[in-house]
């Protein structure tokens, strides 16, 4: 058994330690807006943020949460209200097929609490990871950018 704090929530999970966190939290904890991509940690889609860090569920073992924080994309909004990235993706549209934007929304909310007044530049760096086929990327920034002044 392996306990770990889901989106402020403590749980825990049976089965085998080595389970990637991306089956935990998608088959037993019903938790599906993390997004299973390339599954070998490459295009971001699955990332959620693990204590401080920002990691790519689909490699970290389950094992590797014990007793630390998860927050997943669901995680983000509080009292039923959007994260400002969230809202801000949504007023401007930003998104286009939406697969690759919970990981893009989790290492977005993440830089902006580690680096506040973060430019384009560093905004686009930082989602460098995070892989959008649809080309939104320039959109994306401009969201990030703007939830930004909403904090």
């Amino acid at each position: 058994m392996t306990g770990l704090v889901v989106n402020g929530a403590p749980v825990t999970v049976e089965g085998d330690p080595d389970t990637p966190l991306l089956t935990v939290l998608r088959d037993d904890l019903d938790l599906v807006g993390t997004r299973f991509g390339c599954g070998q940690g490459l295009c971001g889609a699955c990332f959620v943020r693990l204590g401080a860090a920002v990691v790519p569920s689909c490699q970290t073992p389950v094992w590797q949460a014990e007793g630390q924080s998860v927050t997943t994309v669901e995680g983000l909004s509080h009292d039923g209200s959007p994260h400002p990235v969230q809202q801000a993706l949504l007023d401007r549209q930003a998104a286009q097929c939406g697969f690759c934007i919970s990981g893009i929304v989790v290492r977005a909310a993440a830089l902006l609490e580690e680096e506040p007044d973060a430019d384009a530049e560093r905004v686009a760096e930082a989602l460098d990871r995070n892989l959008c086929r649809c080309g939104a990327q320039g959109r994306i920034v401009a969201a990030v950018l703007a939830a930004q002044e909403a904090e």
